[in-house]
C-alpha cells in the first residue's frame, strides 16, 4: 500500500482510549508514526532497545535503503559522488547541502589549507601523551582540547560553515600524522599547500620517505575510501553528536564524544577487528573452510569479523565500492600480502557458502577497508582514525542541520523502570 492510499493519522488504542497520531512521510516514501504525544495523553511510552524502529529526527542529508542496497547524499548516489569528486567536494555538499561550483570550491579549499596546520602549543600537547595510547582516545582528546585554543574565538561562518567545523576538517589528519609520528619518534611534517586531502594525510605520516608514485596511487584509493564513510545517517555515533549537541554542547565537545563513540568494535573499529581475527587466523595456522564452520556454529563463541550489517540486507553498496578500490589497489601497488590473500579467500569462501547467502551476510564496509589499509602499510591502530577522517563532514553537517532544526529539544530517552519496588529505608546499624 503507497503512503497516498494511508490515512494521514493512525488510531492507536489503549484499553478504552483512542488516540490519533499523525503520520510523517519523508520524499524517499519512509513513513513514520509521530508518537511525540504518547505519553502525555495516555501515560504510556514506545519501548524499543536500541532504537533500531525509532527515527530520532527528521533529516536531509543521507537516505539509505538496506533492502535494496541504495544511499545517496542530498540527492547524489554514493557512487557517482566516488568517482566523480574529491572528498573535500563531498565534506562540502553535505556541510552546506549543495555541490560546489569553481569559484566557491576555490574558497573552501583555501579555508582548509589555511587551517592545515597544528601550532607548537597543539605538537606540544600531542607530545604529552604515554606512546602506547591508543590512537583514538588520543584523537577524541585532543579534539576535545581544541576548545581551550579556539572556543573564545566567536563563530565565525563561511556559507553557513562555522570555522569551528572547518578547523576540525582541516586538522583531524594532522592530529592523526602527527600521533602516529610522534609515537615513533619522528617530528612534525608541515602540510603541502600543493596537495590534495587524503596525499597530505600520507605525506604528514610518512614524509618523503614514501616515494611520490606509490603516495599517488594510496592517495587516490585513500579519498574514495574517506567518501564512502563520509556520512550514513542516523548511526551511533552520528547520534551521540546529536545527543550531544541537544544540551548545546560546543562543537569539539559533540564531535569528541562522536569519536568515542565510533572507536567501539561494533562500529568504527569493526576494520581493526577483521585484521586481529585475519592475524589470529594467519598465527594459529587455521583451516579456512573450518573458520567459516565455527562462524556458522552457534554453539561456538569465535565470530566472523566483517561480515553482515544492521541496515543492510543486501551487498552494502559501500562495499561494492571499497572492493573495487581495493583490487584496483592490489594491483597498482603489487601487493603480496599474505594477510591480505587470506582476507581474498575467505571472502570467496564465505561467498559461496549458502549459509552466509541466504542469510545476506556478505562481506561488509569495514572488511574491504580493513585490507586496503593493509595493504597501504598503515598501522591497524590506525584504522578507526581513519574512519573518523572520512566520517568528520558527516558529523559536522548532522551536527549543523540540528542547530538549525527550530523544533529541536534536549534528548532525553525515557524509560522503563524494573528495579526494587519502593521501600523502607533501614539504618545500617539494623540491615
Amino acid at each position: 500500500m503507497s503512503f497516498e492510499t494511508l490515512p494521514k493519522k493512525a488510531t492507536l488504542q489503549i484499553d478504552n482510549q483512542n488516540l490519533e497520531l499523525p503520520l510523517v512521510e519523508g520524499t524517499e516514501g519512509e513513513v513514520a508514526l509521530d508518537a511525540l504525544a504518547l505519553r502525555k495523553e495516555t501515560g504510556v511510552i514506545s519501548l524499543d532497545p536500541g532504537y533500531g524502529n525509532t527515527g530520532s529526527c527528521t533529516s536531509g542529508i543521507t537516505f539509505l535503503d538496506g533492502e535494496k542496497g541504495v544511499i545517496h547524499h542530498r540527492g547524489y548516489l554514493l557512487r557517482d559522488l566516488a568517482e566523480n569528486c574529491d572528498f573535500l567536494e563531498v565534506a562540502y555538499l553535505l556541510m552546506s547541502g549543495e555541490l560546489p561550483n569553481e569559484a566557491r570550491y576555490a574558497q573552501w579549499l583555501g579555508m582548509i589549507k589555511e587551517n592545515t596546520f597544528l601550532g607548537p602549543m597543539l605538537q606540544e600537547l600531542l607530545n604529552h601523551y604515554p606512546v602506547r595510547s591508543h590512537p583514538m582516545s588520543v584523537l577524541a582528546s585532543v579534539v576535545l582540547s581544541l576548545n581551550g585554543f579556539y572556543g573564545d574565538l566567536g563563530h565565525e561562518v563561511f556559507n553557513g560553515i562555522e570555522l569551528d567545523a572547518v578547523r576540525l576538517l582541516a586538522k583531524t589528519p594532522l592530529i592523526a600524522a602527527h600521533n602516529f609520528r610522534r609515537k615513533r619518534g619522528m617530528g612534525y611534517i608541515y602540510a603541502d599547500p600543493d596537495m590534495g586531502y587524503a596525499e597530505n594525510f600520507l605525506y604528514s605520516m610518512f614524509s618523503k620517505r614514501l616515494p611520490e608514485e606509490r603516495r599517488k596511487i594510496m592517495s587516490e584509493a585513500l579519498e574514495k575510501l574517506l567518501i564512502i564513510h563520509a556520512d550514513h545517517e542516523q548511526n551511533c555515533s552520528t547520534s551521540t553528536v546529536r545527543m550531544i549537541s541537544s544540551s548545546n554542547a560546543n562543537v569539539f565537545a559533540a564531535i569528541g564524544g562522536g569519536i568515542g563513540a565510533l572507536w567501539g568494535p561494533l562500529h568504527g573499529g569493526a576494520n581493526e577487528a577483521v585484521i586481529n581475527m585475519l592475524e589470529d587466523i594467519a598465527m594459529q595456522g587455521q583451516d579456512l573452510q573450518e573458520v567459516v564452520r565455527r562462524a556458522k556454529d552457534k554453539s561456538d563463541p569465535f565470530r566472523l569479523m566483517g561480515f553482515g550489517h544492521r541496515v543492510y540486507k543486501t551487498y552494502d553498496p559501500r562495499a561494492v565500492i571499497a572492493k573495487e578500490v581495493v583490487d584496483d589497489l592490489l594491483v597498482k601497488l603489487g601487493v603480496d600480502e599474505p594477510l591480505v590473500q587470506t582476507a581474498m579467500e575467505l571472502e570467496k569462501i564465505a561467498l559461496e557458502d549458502e549459509y552466509f547467502v541466504k542469510r545476506n551476510l556478505y562481506p561488509n564496509v569495514d572488511f574491504y577497508t580493513g585490507i586496503a589499509y593493509k595493504a597501504m602499510g598503515i598501522p591497524k591502530e590506525m584504522f578507526t582514525v581513519l574512519f573518523s577522517m572520512g566520517r568528520m563532514p558527516g558529523w559536522l553537517a548532522q551536527l549543523i542541520e540540528f542547530r538549525a532544526d527550530d523544533s529541536r529539544r534536549i534528548c532525553r530517552p525515557r524509560q522503563i523502570y524494573t528495579g526494587p519496588e519502593q521501600r523502607d529505608f533501614v539504618p545500617m546499624s539494623e540491615r
